[in-house]
């Protein structure tokens, strides 16, 4: 007992050894929460408060769950298989599987992802002859997708103009398509989980009698259909251990609720809410940083994060002239802690935006300097996966009509879109399957179709009992995919991707147990035992016996690939700087971090402005992107910016006016708070060359001032200049004041003074 509560700090060591009540802990950045999970749980089982099978822990990626797991193994003598540890999606397809009767659905369903969901709705919107440019697909795919985060099915979400009734029915219609075919999106996986839990009482008591201890992880970006479903198992009684951060909620914009923390604390009445403060990642510095610019938010629950590890160097904060100047500072600076000794892969280069990536990549390029953007195209996303995995989906399914569809001419096989159209006509007109109508469509069409049916019984003919990889194999062999791309140019690559996916179905043989005994699937070899009858027959499993078995090696293979399509892929090869995204740096951490594109409107987005609480989102995602650093941090920001193929002139964050003094090193001249009187500027370090340099031909000569200078206003604060028009006495400047919008002002009468010497 002991070597497991050892290593604890008091905090820590309280949160884990909590009694079986709601409880709420606030986990800053690099506090140890996956520690104290895991800890938690096996205190739990080591003290007999609970079996391994009696608890249900929650996370947000694949990849977290199988790291719990692991810490759990090597805490433990268990066998962690059976648990019921792994994220909301894969555990609710786990209960599914397990009860697809009462769900509504078939035994063999397969799981859509977004691209697969885009699909089907295009498919649905031409059968419908329904104008997509009126109706974008993709925007439906939101509106489908947000309706079931919020719980509502096409009947309950109100239509408040005919628009919205229109996207309603469209909603209405592809929920039986997908009835029909035997398909569920991402979104449907834990509505469907919800509404039977929600009907179903006698399933419902089992499993709150079975959970007596639910662990979420991440709580903070929990949607409100995950919190209902999560009440739903804990019921009235249930000890729910919630870990999160609310200062790290960033994901507003995929339907996260940081309000459910709040919720949370009095829906549950948490008696025991403890804060995880230690930071063992960054210094102090970082820390302090963090620390005030976070406290400008006012809904928060709020911490203060503490280190011992000393103040560390200051953050260092540079003003370039351009984006590319920007760029260049980034890759010298990059360099020097290189010679210094770091590995480029604890260097990240940071931005708010994707489209900012192009001119630091660019700089990288010539510099010579391996990067990696993290993030990029994920292995089962590449096209040449998708189409192996449709092949494989209709060997498991073939009335899977997206599948289908991807495959039916690829490689090409004559059957061109009027085929495709007379098949879908007939699948209409009987209310089947594509694959199911094909003997029904004549002439050319029918032969060539046919051949393809065959093709696919043939495939599932020559599989029958074979191992998950050698079902691969005989796929690539007889699907034409490998000679296809013998003739492209660049199709090496993507043979070795194909080649790849039968290693990857070695790996999860091996590592799953032919896929049905990981935590997202069910137990291997189980069996059911007799309990409480349930409404339509069945029984109720007991609660620590393993759930019964009911998918297939290549039916948990496809679920595998679905659900992982959204974990990020090692990229193999050489030590590289990491390029990323905010949104893509959480969670991970670095020894020197740069965040770029410190501008009003860039970060913050122009578009928080406009959202309610959308600013101190943006907040939260700068705080996000300090905590990422543990030794260096480094932020720099730009006069002008080439973004969507026209030039910015920029103002700098506003967040630099929260940021606190004896923390910071200015690289280049900065504003003071005071903007007149005795006001002069700071210099630290600049460099002899200006940073503050525009190109001339923006140099007005004639009127004092140029385009792209900063100038300070009485009323209006700090501006940037955008144009010039006029001259002499009848000389005015359209001024980008930031928050306070654009103002055209005349030269002559405006108070201006310039900013930054």
């Amino acid at each position: 007992m002991q070597n497991l509560l050892h290593n604890l700090n008091p905090e820590q060591l309280a949160a884990v050894t909590l009694p079986a009540q709601p409880a709420l802990i606030l986990a800053g950045a690099g506090s140890g929460k996956t520690r104290v999970l895991t800890t938690r749980i096996a205190w739990l089982v080591q003290t007999g408060q609970v079996s391994p099978t009696g608890i249900l822990a929650v996370t947000f990626t694949n990849k977290a769950a199988k790291e719990m797991l692991s810490r759990l193994s090597a805490m433990l003598p268990i066998n962690t298989r059976g648990m019921w540890i792994g994220t909301f999606h894969g555990l609710c397809n786990r209960l599914l599987r397990a009860h697809y009767r009462d769900a509504g659905l078939p035994q063999t369903f397969q799981i859509l992802d977004s691209a697969d969901q885009l699909s089907m709705i295009k498919r649905l919107l031409k059968a419908l002859n329904v104008d997509d440019e009126k109706y974008p697909p993709r925007n439906l795919m939101y509106f489908i997708n947000g309706a079931k985060d919020q719980g509502l099915r096409a009947k309950d979400v109100e239509a408040h103009d005919e628009y919205n009734r229109r996207f309603v029915e469209l909603y209405d219609a592809y929920d039986n398509q997908c009835q029909r075919e035997g398909v569920v999106d991402f979104a449907e996986l834990l509505l469907r989980s919800y509404e039977l839990l929600s009907r179903n009482q006698p399933l419902r008591e089992h499993y709150q009698s079975r959970f007596r201890h639910i662990l979420v992880d991440e709580f903070q970006d929990t949607n409100n259909l995950q919190y209902n479903w999560l009440k739903l198992m804990a019921g009235e009684h249930n000890a729910v251990f919630a870990v999160g951060d609310d200062d790290q909620s960033i994901y507003a914009f995929r339907g996260a609720n940081v309000g459910n923390m709040v919720a949370f604390e009095r829906e549950f009445r948490v008696q025991n809410l403890i804060k995880l403060e230690q930071n063992y990642r960054s210094h102090g510095h970082i820390l302090d940083t963090a620390n005030t610019l976070i406290a400008n938010n006012s809904k928060r629950l709020g911490k203060n994060l503490r280190t011992d590890a000393g103040h560390g160097e200051p953050v260092r904060i540079y003003e370039a002239s351009s984006d590319i100047q920007e760029a260049q500072w980034i890759i010298e600076e990059a360099k020097s802690l290189i010679n210094e000794g770091a590995l480029r892969s604890e260097v990240a280069i940071l931005y708010r935006s994707n489209a900012q990536s192009r001119v630091i990549e660019h700089a990288l390029f010539t510099a010579g300097i391996p990067y990696r953007v993290y993030g990029g195209q994920r292995f089962f996303e590449r096209a040449e996966i998708k189409h192996a995995i449709a092949y494989l989906q209709l060997m498991d399914n073939p009335h899977n009509d997206s599948a289908f569809l991807r495959v039916v001419n690829f490689p090409t096989r004559g059957i061109g879109a009027r085929s495709i159209e007379q098949l879908q006509d007939a699948s209409r007109q009987y209310g089947i399957s594509l694959y199911a109508a094909v003997p029904y469509v004549a002439g050319k069409a029918g032969s060539s179709l046919g051949s393809f049916v065959k093709l696919v019984e043939a495939m599932r003919f020559e599989t029958q009992n074979l191992p998950l990889q050698e079902m691969v194999k005989v796929m690539l062999d007889m699907s034409g995919l490998i000679p296809h791309y013998q003739t492209e140019k660049e199709g090496a690559d993507r043979i070795e991707n194909l080649e790849q996916l039968v290693s990857a179905a070695m790996l999860f043989v091996s590592e799953e147990g032919f896929g049905i005994d990981s935590p997202a699937f069910l137990g291997p070899k189980a069996q059911a035992t007799a309990g409480t009858p349930l409404p339509n027959g069945d029984e109720v499993i007991d609660a620590d016996a393993p759930l019964p078995t009911v998918m297939s090696p290549l039916s948990a293979f496809l679920s595998h690939a679905s659900l992982e399509a959204g974990d990020n892929q090692a990229q193999a090869g050489q030590d590289a700087l990491q390029l990323m995204t905010v949104h893509s740096a959480k969670g991970l951490e670095f020894d020197a971090v740069f965040i770029t594109g410190l501008e009003e409107g860039l970060f913050p987005h122009e578009n928080s402005a406009k959202e309610e609480g959308g600013m101190e989102e943006e907040r939260r995602l700068m705080y996000v992107a300090i905590t990422r650093a543990k030794k260096r941090l480094y932020m720099s920001f730009s006069q002008t910016r080439m973004l969507h193929g026209q030039t910015r002139y920029n103002m700098k964050s506003r967040f630099f006016d929260e940021l606190p003094e004896g923390a910071l090193k200015w690289l280049s001249p900065k504003l003071q708070h005071h903007w007149f009187g005795n006001k002069k500027s700071a210099w630290d370090d600049a460099p002899e060359s200006g940073v503050n340099t525009i190109a001339q031909s923006f140099v007005r000569k004639d009127v004092g001032w140029r385009i792209g200078e900063t100038v300070a206003h009485q009323k209006f604060g700090e501006g940037v200049i955008v144009n010039i028009e006029g001259s002499g006495t009848n000389s005015r400047a359209h001024i980008n004041f930031g928050r306070h919008g654009m103002k055209l002002l005349d030269l002559n009468i405006a108070k201006l003074e310039r900013v930054g010497g």
